[in-house]
């Protein structure tokens, strides 16, 4: 138990010093004037990528909420966040049907696998709060955790680019 303790201690450290750091609210370039090269999140529509970014700042919030109440046992309040983010806090409430096209189209099937694991690990995490196992608490919040990052690292380096593999240097010379 007092391993799982540390290791939320460092998570908790991640998201409330680092993560705080990275602009999540930047300005996209209007849709027209998106070139060929953008893809991904960066091709979504302006009011698309508005919507993505209040989804992700809720969903850190809640991964950050998560901690104080594993760390003292508070179940109910991490079913409660568990449940909102198997749900979505943004996204689901507030899309058309032409965005839901929108997303479908422009975004990765890599993403979306992503996502769906993240909603059904939150779908887990409520499940074993509410039956108050702290093991698998920290076990489910362990590997929404590894989701985050794994997104992170294929799809939002820009955004966190110590998450971007190191360039390979050629160690060739004359």
């Amino acid at each position: 138990m007092r391993a799982i303790i540390q290791i939320f201690s460092i998570i908790f450290f991640c998201f409330t010093i680092l993560l705080p750091s990275f602009s999540y609210g930047e300005e996209s370039p209007p849709h027209h004037e998106l070139t060929h090269k953008t893809s991904g999140v960066d091709a979504l529509s302006p009011e698309l990528r508005a919507l993505l970014t209040k989804e992700m700042l809720a969903l850190q919030q809640g991964m950050t909420a998560i901690i104080p109440a594993y760390i003292s046992g508070n179940w109910s309040e991490i079913a409660d966040i568990a449940n909102k983010m198997q749900n979505s806090y943004i996204l689901k409430q507030n899309l058309t049907k032409q965005q839901i096209h929108e997303l479908h189209n422009v975004l990765s099937e890599s993403f979306i696998q992503l996502d769906q694991e993240f909603h059904y690990l939150s779908g887990m995490l409520h499940h074993v709060a509410k039956k108050e196992n702290a093991e698998l608490v920290g076990f489910y919040f362990s590997k929404m955790t590894e989701t985050c990052v794994r997104c992170h690292t294929q799809h939002a380096t820009h955004k966190f680019p110590s998450l971007a593999p190191p360039h390979k240097t050629s160690k060739h010379s004359h």
